[in-house]
């Protein structure tokens, strides 16, 4: 168990890290999944998802400029437990999700029942989706573009490009550098259970920066219980207008910026880019 702790306290290789998928172990953990899903649905916080009182905002934002009678089949890429789903169904999209934690599937799943709302649920990484021509309008919100490296990045967008019908539109966001922090080191002792475990652990975490070419931010948790030791790495990039063109355009999109998700005008300022894409 020493070994194995001893191999998580030197700083990642990031070739390693883009190939492993390890963070998307947090979204199935059957602890940890527990904690995302109370952030989701938590009204006031912007944790797992953001603040509801936003969500209703930025669901009538986007339905104002990409409106259902225009755009009616939506495609919603990391639904969670259907919180952007819900909003859009009501809006009067046909909306179908794509996620992959257990846990948000099947609360979204009982939503949808009790709502009436007929939303098509799939557990899936979205990296693997293969429609073409299928949808008008497709959302990945709350910054869920930023984990992927860039080659998964590149993946993901011509994905969308392929399941969009011409003229459609992909609204995404992103944390632009304003949100960039230091590297840091810092150590917690939990005496019963945390978020990261049901039981008495330490846990201890890191943040890395990376002068490499994607600029990639690295958060490690690692859980050392009296039995065990894992390790959780979560990748993130920030973005300025101009690197999200330059991934962008080359795909055949069209893009307009705005400061938010909610339609706040866009300036160099903002701590987060609104990009809609428009399908040529």
């Amino acid at each position: 168990m020493f070994t194995k702790l001893t191999n998580y306290l030197s700083k990642p290789d990031l070739d390693s890290v883009n190939r492993s998928g390890l963070y998307h172990a947090l979204w199935d953990d059957e602890h940890i999944s527990k904690g995302m899903l109370e952030a989701h649905l938590h009204p006031e916080w912007d944790a797992a998802s953001r603040n509801h009182a936003f969500l209703d905002r930025s669901a009538a934002w986007i339905g104002s400029i990409a409106p259902p009678t225009q755009y009616p089949n939506l495609l919603d890429l990391g639904y969670g437990p259907g919180l952007y789903a819900e909003r859009f169904a009501k809006i009067g999209y046909n909306v179908t999700g794509l996620d992959f934690s257990k846990r948000s599937l099947a609360y979204a799943k009982e939503q949808t029942k009790s709502n009436g709302s007929n939303i098509t649920y799939h557990y899936q990484n979205y990296l693997t989706m293969d429609y073409s021509e299928e949808f008008d309008l497709i959302t990945l919100l709350y910054c869920d573009y930023a984990p992927f490296s860039a080659k998964d990045r590149e993946i993901l967008l011509k994905k969308v490009y392929r399941a969009l019908r011409p003229s459609g539109r992909f609204i995404f966001d992103v944390f632009t550098p304003k949100m960039r922090k230091e590297e840091y080191h810092s150590w917690q002792y939990f005496e019963q259970a945390g978020f990261f475990h049901s039981h008495p652990h330490l846990l201890l975490e890191a943040l890395y920066q990376y002068d490499n070419e994607d600029q990639t931010e690295l958060c490690q948790h690692i859980v050392i219980t009296k039995d065990d030791v894992i390790c959780y790495l979560v990748p993130n990039h920030y973005f300025t207008k101009e690197s999200i063109l330059a991934e962008i355009e080359p795909i055949g999109f069209a893009t307009t910026f705005y400061g938010d998700v909610a339609g706040e005008e866009y300036s160099q300022e903002g701590d987060t880019l609104c990009v809609v894409c428009t399908k040529k």
